[in-house]
Formats: structure tokens, sequence, C-alpha cells
């Protein structure tokens, strides 16, 4: 590791990551376990910046929603406060910190994250794709950003496109899987523009019909994904050797869970799409030992 100057992280504090990674992100911490030691170090305190203000929004237990906000707020100053170099007091702020003066993470992306999050609180529904993406430039292509800093991705355009690209479809796949979920919270990330245009409404979201309809529009909005993760390979080549085959890995059980979804004739309310523990050391084995990335 790295020595830091007037570092704050301990040990125990990238441990707390590790645990927070491993628990909500079962198919990345599978793929990113792949890195060497210090990469998925610095993984590890991306995943949890962004996962602990994540539960915050999308699983309240109890937190009204100004104490949602003010939690972000906090999360927020905490942040600031740790890069003019006042000792964050939680554990996964203090490793984030750390890592973002080490591999030197602009202070746009991780506020371009708590953005979106905060857009959660009072968002439910997106008019347009385009809404949609905008949304999407923080919740998700921040984080793909911030991740090309952590390996040491070249920052050139074609790079910084296909990270967002992945980011973009790996989130619209989240969305696909979890359509019923996010109804429980009263949102739906699906373009409206999109149902109008299959005849798709949202009582049919919210009474969880399966119609031809419906499997029309998720087909749609799965070729929309798997676009971007095609977009998204372009970028793979260019990222350090020894960070290809572990994105590569990611991108493919991700894209998986598309598979999911049309094997189950795009039941996404019954059950949750997910590959098994078995597929996931199948598609590892294939990748890790290929040629090439």
């Amino acid at each position: 590791m790295e020595e830091l100057e007037e570092a704050f992280a301990s040990s125990a504090d990238y441990a707390v990551c590790k645990r927070i990674h491993r628990r909500f992100g079962t198919t990345y911490y599978f793929a990113t376990s792949r890195f060497k030691p210090e990469m998925r170090r610095r993984t590890h305190a991306i995943y949890a910046f962004v996962r602990v203000p994540d539960e915050w929004v999308d699983n309240p237990d109890g937190l009204s929603l100004e104490e949602s906000r003010s939690y972000l707020e906090g999360w927020r100053s905490q942040l600031r406060r740790g890069l003019d170099g006042v000792r964050p007091d939680h554990p996964v702020m203090r490793a984030f910190c750390d890592v973002m003066k080490e591999v030197h993470i602009p202070l746009d992306e991780p506020m371009r994250f708590l953005d979106a999050m905060e857009q959660d609180l009072h968002v439910d529904r997106y008019p347009t794709f385009g809404d949609l993406r905008d949304y999407m430039r923080g919740s998700a292509s921040a984080v793909g950003l911030m991740m090309c800093c952590a390996m040491g991705a070249p920052s050139n355009s074609q790079a910084h496109r296909s990270a967002q690209a992945l980011g973009e479809a790996m989130q619209l796949t989240n969305f696909l899987r979890d359509i019923g979920e996010d109804l429980d919270r009263n949102r739906i990330y699906v373009p409206l523009e999109d149902l109008q245009s299959f005849g798709v409404s949202e009582e049919d979201f919210r009474n969880r019909k399966i119609t031809p309809a419906f499997k029309s529009l998720m087909q749609f909005e799965i070729a929309r994904a798997r676009a971007l993760y095609a977009e998204a390979d372009r970028g793979i080549r260019l990222l350090p050797a020894e960070a290809q085959r572990p994105v590569k890995l990611a991108r493919i059980l991700y894209a998986r869970i598309l598979n999911k979804i049309e094997e189950r004739d795009y039941d996404v309310f019954s059950t949750r799409a997910r590959t098994s523990k078995m597929e996931k050391l199948m598609v590892a084995a294939q990748v890790l030992l290929s040629r090439s990335a």
C-alpha cells in the first residue's frame, strides 16, 4: 500500500469498507476480488462510500426525508473537511478520502453522486431517457469515472466514454431487475415516454401485469442496455492490463442478469433475476484463463 501523507484510514477502516462491499455488492464484489490487493482496497473504499448514502435513501429504516437529506449533507461536509485535512468521523469516509488523494479523484465526481442520491428523495419518475441519463451521470457514470482513477486508466475521451457507458449499462440492468422493488418505493426508472410508446400504463406497473406490451417494453430496454455494454467493451482494452479481466468479468456477469430476465419471460416482480454462484465461477474461469480480455 502506498504511503500517504497524513493518511486517515486504518486497516480496520478498510475492513469495514470490504464488509459493506461483500454484503451489498455480490456480483461486483466477486468480479473485483480478482484485482490486485491495492486496487481491491481502493475499490472497497469507493463502493462503501457510495453504498452508505444509497442505503439512507433507498432503505431509510425509519428516517424521514429531512433526516435523509441531513445525513447526505453531513456526508458531503465530512468529505469536504476530510480533503481539507480534518479527520472524518466515519471509517468509510476516512478510507475514501485517502483513496481520493492517492489516485487524484476529482471532487466533482463524488459530489455528482451525492446530488443524484438527493434527487432520489424528491424525483420518482423520469419523463424521457435524456432525463434518466442526467440522473445516471451522477448515480452511475460518476462511479465509473472514480474507478478509472482507482485503476490508473488513461485520461482520454474513449476510456472515459466507455467507463460512463459501463456505469449506465449496469445501472439500467439494475433498474430492469428491480422494477418491482422500486415500485415499493413509489419509483419508476423506466422512462415514461417508453411506457407511452409501448402502451404500458403506470397502473400496469403497479398491478405488476406482464402483458405483451410490457414484454415488448422490456425487450426495448434490454436492447438499450446491451448497446451500452457494447460501447463499454471498446474501452476495456485501454485499461491497465491487470484491470482488464476483472472489469470484463463484472461486465459479463452483469449483462447476464438481462439473460435471466428473458429466461423468466420478463417476470421482474415475483423473484429477483440473478446469476448463480456456479455460473459466476464458470464465467470467471473462462475470462481469467482467456488469452486476452
